[in-house]
């Protein structure tokens, strides 16, 4: 990586260097930072406006924590490239993201500065808490602060974990990280709130007085210590002209400061840094800060793919006669139901633009619900509207469904409610990695009594699954789908009924039977083509399964291949090896799938390849089968 003269970031290998540097030097590093992060992302592209929105944040902190020993929790990991860029893998960055590279969210797998796992938003709270009460239990004096933002305060865990850190002896210090966003505008209460909320200065100055002659006449005990933080807060809500949410949980609160003063916040974190008991700081932060197009639009530069460094241009392709993404497909469709059935309603945890929910929202916001980072709350919400009579398509990405597996169960599927649940990027989804690849989504579901389970092939199925979802009195409806583009240019087609449990033979053959389920038969399609004698057949339900199919398949072929886009145990396969059992059929049954362990990063073809489920894979396995 090139440097000039002036570089201060270069003399900087790990923290222990930073803290080396006079607080005067911090704003040019702040700015170095943003320019290494913006350089990188325009060719290798990557998540570029939440990061940028923490350079101050992250200065600060690794300047005043003695990191590694202090632990640094991040929330959302995609806020972290300059953790990353200050914490030995600067030259490393350029990887960031690609196959056997650095990982695209921290990790303790890569770095003893990564103290946390943290893909999925609103577990920072509770995991550094976790940690300050190890290190009150064990006598470490080391220091833990979690860092939350882009909206991970909406999600439920992030309450659970406040409660918990009211209630519990501990020193955490919570770093709010209020931006006003997700990756869209963040919405709900709580981001209103946070937006109005003021402290009195006044306050501020009498309080720290007040403290200081308390411990003088040594008032401090931690006997005395709950009936003194009330007495504060009730003294702060009189000079505030307002309650403090936090405080009311008896967390000491400090803000709302301006998170891009690098000097001030290292001021205020010296200060906070010692002090006993939960604190909360609260800092105003501007997503994309530093390079004015992610300013301006933040959503769009949440993510933004290549991009000229210089003109904020992005560089995107030309997709003039090329297939949609299935979300947009997902998108246009769910309007064009909309128009003819007024009982449906959608909802999202904060990713209309992500899941293209904003083609419905456009036209109809008042039939359509962002309910923030809260993806248990957006089933049961769906719950209840479908309780009540309306139809629900409820879009949440795969892996972050995990998070609503209860809500599923106990609020939609025991009720046998209406309520569509669509999964968007289930399977691979390439650069974004283990923490949020769709792997579990079927075998998690497949024991769910009441649930349909089913994955598209292509576009076209992707809308007629959406139109038989929401006919009447079908129940609850999972319709699994991946990133990225689908096969057909042509992706608008009538929409019709299918018949659910129905799969359809592709090919007919004699040697083999390859069953697969969604689009991954394309590619069994690709393999196939050069191998004759196979049949192929497109499953379509994972849940209930076209017993038809497998009755001829059992009759027929002595030897079975399953393919799906993931994981092997519980999945297709399993479903396929268990049924043929139980009817008295005993083909050799070939499972190709993810497997039972954690997939890293990389583009979805390399991956595919690595996993075993590319068309030389497949090719390979059908020519083994055929000897």
């Amino acid at each position: 990586m090139e440097e000039t003269k002036q570089s201060l970031l270069g003399k900087i290998q790990y923290p222990s260097d930073l803290r080396k540097l006079p607080v005067e030097d911090l704003p040019q590093i702040c700015k170095e930072l943003r320019e290494d992060i913006v350089n990188e992302l325009s060719v290798n592209p990557g998540h570029l406006a939440s990061s940028l929105g923490v350079a101050e944040i992250t200065v600060a902190l690794h300047y005043v924590y003695d990191t590694p020993e202090d632990r640094i929790v991040w929330d959302v990991g995609h806020q972290a490239y300059g953790h990353k860029i200050l914490t030995g893998r600067r030259e490393q960055f350029c990887t960031n993201r690609k196959l056997h590279g650095i990982m695209p969210f921290p990790s303790p797998k890569e770095s003893q500065y990564d103290t946390f796992a943290c893909g999925h938003a609103s577990n920072s709270i509770s995991a550094a808490l976790g940690m300050a009460v190890a290190a009150k239990l064990t006598d470490s004096k080391r220091h833990v602060v979690a860092v939350i933002g882009d909206g991970a305060m909406s999600g439920g865990l992030a309450f659970e974990g406040l409660n918990n850190v009211s209630s519990s002896p501990n020193d955490l210090l919570i770093i709010l990280n209020d931006n006003d966003m997700s990756i869209d505008r963040a919405v709900g209460g709580m981001e209103k709130y946070l937006l109005q909320l003021d402290t009195s200065e006044t306050y501020n100055d009498l309080r720290y007085k007040a403290s200081q002659w308390l411990r003088a006449k040594g008032l401090l005990s931690d006997h005395r210590k709950k009936g003194i933080i009330r007495l504060n807060n009730a003294l702060k809500s009189a000079l505030a002209h307002q309650q403090n949410i936090f405080e009311g949980m008896n967390i000491r609160y400090f803000g709302p400061y301006d998170g891009h003063d690098v000097k001030e916040l290292v001021r205020i974190l010296r200060q906070i840094k010692d002090m006993k008991g939960p604190k909360l700081l609260h800092l105003h932060t501007t997503k994309g800060k530093g390079y004015r197009p992610a300013e301006r639009h933040a959503e769009i530069w949440h993510a933004p793919g290549k991009f000229d460094p210089e003109t904020g241009e992005r560089i995107e392709e030309d997709t003039t006669g090329k297939p949609p993404k299935f979300q947009d497909v997902f998108g246009e469709t769910l309007l064009e139901l909309a128009k003819m059935n007024p009982k449906i309603v959608g909802v999202t945890p904060a990713m209309p633009s992500g899941c293209s929910m904003n083609i419905m929202m456009r036209e109809m916001p008042e039939r359509t619900f962002d309910v923030g980072i809260a993806e248990g709350h957006a089933e049961t919400f769906s719950g209840g509207m479908a309780k009540d009579g309306l139809l629900p398509f409820c879009n949440i990405y795969s892996a972050f469904a995990q998070r609503a597996y209860d809500n599923i169960i106990h609020d939609v599927a025991l009720l046998n409610l209406n309520v569509v649940l669509c999964f968007d990027r289930a399977g691979l989804v390439g650069e974004d990695g283990p923490t949020h690849h769709g792997a579990f989504d079927m075998a998690a579901l497949r024991p769910v009594p009441n649930l349909t389970i089913a994955s598209p092939m292509d576009e076209h199925e992707l809308r007629r699954l959406m139109f038989t979802a929401q006919l009447p009195d079908r129940g609850p409806f999972v319709i699994r789908y991946p990133r990225g583009k689908g096969v057909r240019v042509d992706w608008r087609c009538p929409l019709k009924e299918i018949k659910i449990g129905t799969g359809r033979r592709l090919r007919d053959g004699n040697d083999i039977a390859v069953l697969s389920i969604g689009p991954i038969g394309n590619m069994v399609e690709e393999a196939i083509n050069e191998l004759s004698s196979c049949a192929h057949y497109d499953m379509r339900f994972l849940k209930p399964l076209d017993e038809d199919i497998l009755h001829e398949v059992g009759q027929r072929f002595k030897r079975i291949i399953t393919v799906e886009d993931g994981v092997r145990n519980g999945g297709l396969g399993s479903a396929v090896a268990e049924w043929m059992n139980d009817h008295g059929y005993h083909p050799q049954v070939t499972r190709l799938g993810l497997p039972d362990a954690f997939v890293e990063h990389g583009t979805v073809s390399e991956l595919q390849q690595l996993v075993g489920i590319d068309k030389e894979s497949i090719i390979k396995e059908l020519l083994i089968s055929n000897e």
